[in-house]
């Protein structure tokens, strides 16, 4: 079997402490990879002028798959610089954004909840069409029925395999142009697929009911922000940012990435938690079939924060290379135990 190719893209503050750690995991798995190394981010810009330069964006594009770190963005507008994560979606025309929101074995936890949130991921406000004046900012929204219909077709798909039902999530009594879009093409798909429950829920009560009852939802499709927002939000509910994977993906291709920020004010400590990486990993070797493999990744991760194995963030004391030497061996005891 020939290697598949992966693309590093480490980036900016801890990014560059938790992709060697899921590059390790990576390797552990004994399968067939090549890695290759890029830049991208804030410190790039900075040294380059360009946040993903053009050999990053090859790097990406001829890759089986890539597992981007995190990046620093200025708060306040900087001339010449655009978000490296957000140009390489769609660049790649990386349409989907998934994000899966599981319950996890620690006290921060709440029990019961497996929903998997279908952003859109290439449009709404984050098309970058923005003009201001001294005293107006504007910027636009754009929804196409294009995008709309293959991100619900993908969130149907998905729940096909999981327990067939689809929240379509909008805010179509306010936006009526484009939530109403959204939300025609969103039913228009749903007929596809007469096995799968379909239902609908504005924005601000899928808000509320993932704090109330997160236990009821499967699959939440939704624009471009809401997902954006909800899925962060469904994050805290589980662990936090620290145990957040999501993937970035089209047919062919996909970048996997932790949710969570460059943390500057613990980079280079030692203490970033790798676990939203490892799990980031999982979703790439989801992504290339080897769907085993993923499953070992997962419990691994598991069995770590069962015993108590965790980084400040979630209340521990261990530091990155403890949770990986521990995910690492857990892996080992899982191949061993299915080997056997």
């Amino acid at each position: 079997m020939s290697a598949w190719t992966i693309c590093l893209i480490p980036g900016d503050g801890i990014g560059r402490e938790v992709i060697p750690a899921g590059r390790a995991l990576l390797e552990a798995t004994g399968l067939p990879f090549a890695f290759v190394e890029a830049e991208a981010g804030w410190q790039t810009f900075q040294e380059r002028g360009t946040a993903l330069p053009e050999e990053t964006l090859h790097a990406a594009r001829t890759a089986q798959a890539t597992l981007f770190g995190a990046v620093s963005s200025p708060l306040q507008p900087v001339e010449g610089y655009r978000s490296p994560i957000v140009a390489l979606r769609r660049a790649l025309d990386l349409y989907a954004n998934l994000r899966p929101v599981i319950s996890q074995p620690i006290p921060g936890s709440r029990p019961g909840i497996d929903l998997l949130i279908v952003r859109e991921n290439t449009e709404d406000l984050y098309v970058g069409r923005e003009r201001a004046t001294e005293d107006e900012a504007v910027t636009e929204r754009v929804i196409t029925r294009r995008a709309s219909e293959r991100i619900v077709r993908l969130a149907f798909r998905l729940a096909r395999e999981r327990r067939k039902h689809v929240t379509i999530v909008h805010k179509a009594n306010v936006l009526r142009a484009t939530c109403g879009l959204f939300r025609e093409a969103a039913f228009a798909v749903a007929r596809e697929f007469p096995d799968v429950r379909a239902d609908e829920m504005l924005v601000d009560t899928a808000a509320m009911r993932l704090i109330t009852n997160p236990e009821a939802f499967d699959v939440l499709v939704t624009t471009n922000l809401f997902g954006d927002i909800l899925s962060d939000e469904a994050a805290a509910l589980v662990g936090g940012l620290g145990l957040a994977p999501s993937a970035n993906i089209n047919e062919r291709q996909g970048v996997f990435e932790p949710v969570h920020g460059s943390a500057p004010d613990i980079a280079g400590r030692g203490i970033a938690n790798p676990m939203a990486t490892f799990g980031a990993v999982a979703m790439l070797l989801d992504h290339l079939g080897e769907r085993q493999v993923a499953s070992r990744v997962r419990q691994a991760i598991r069995t770590v924060l069962e015993r108590g194995c965790l980084t400040p963030d979630l209340g521990g004391k261990a530091t990155t290379a403890e949770v990986t030497e521990q995910v690492l061996r857990a892996f080992a005891d899982l191949a061993e135990t299915v080997g056997g």
